[in-house]
């Protein structure tokens, strides 16, 4: 291996140490309590050596929520594999409810909290979401050419169903659905149902 290998090779291992690093306190400190400080004294680094990779805690709440949305991806794949386009879209709108569910404080990082908005200004698009809506997309036109769905439009099917999910999710992430005085099995039963019923309203 040459020089410029072994350096490439050590800035990522590098990169991937910061990563899981920031994306362990993120879950556990939360992102507002943890400063580039804490992550570096946690991998045992400078502040200084965290900002030649990063310039600031935006960025690097970026490269945790394109880690975190690999997970989702990765979820989907692995969930909602079936050839029937309609089984299919079930299946994926099962795994993104039951990844939210089972990971609330990293559906949290990846949706609810504004940031790292600024760094996707900075990039001109929120490029870290686009394998997983990519995924949606492709089964909803697969949908609506064999006229499975009630809608015509492409885009605005995956909206509806996103918006959807998202919604029973963020609902649980943030503890509103105590107004229903449901205990956790409950809410966990009442989201599936209420899944079930939306995807049949918008069969055709």
């Amino acid at each position: 291996m040459g020089i410029t290998d072994r350096k490439e090779r050590e800035k990522a291992e590098m990169k991937r140490l910061i990563i899981e690093a920031a994306m362990q306190m993120f879950l556990e400190e939360g992102y507002e309590k943890t400063s580039i400080r804490n992550i570096a004294d946690k991998i045992e680094y400078s502040p200084g050596t965290i900002y030649l990779y990063y310039k600031d805690k935006d960025e690097l709440l970026y490269e945790v929520q394109r880690e975190a949305f690999g997970r989702l991806y990765e979820a989907f794949v692995q969930n909602a594999p079936s050839k029937s386009p309609w089984k299919r879209l079930e299946q994926i709108s099962h795994t993104y409810v039951s990844f939210g569910r089972e990971h609330p404080d990293l559906y949290d990082l990846m949706f609810i909290i504004r940031a790292p908005m600024n760094k996707v200004e900075d990039k001109g698009g929120w490029e870290n979401g686009d394998a997983c809506f990519n995924y949606l997309l492709e089964c909803i036109t697969a949908c609506i050419e064999k006229k499975l769905l009630r809608y015509t439009d492409i885009r605005l099917a995956a909206l509806s169903v996103w918006s959807f999910t998202h919604g029973l999710v963020s609902l649980n992430v943030r503890c509103r659905f105590k107004v229903m005085d449901m205990e956790q099995d409950q809410i966990n039963k009442a989201m599936e149902m209420a899944l079930h019923e939306y995807l049949r309203l918008i069969k055709a």
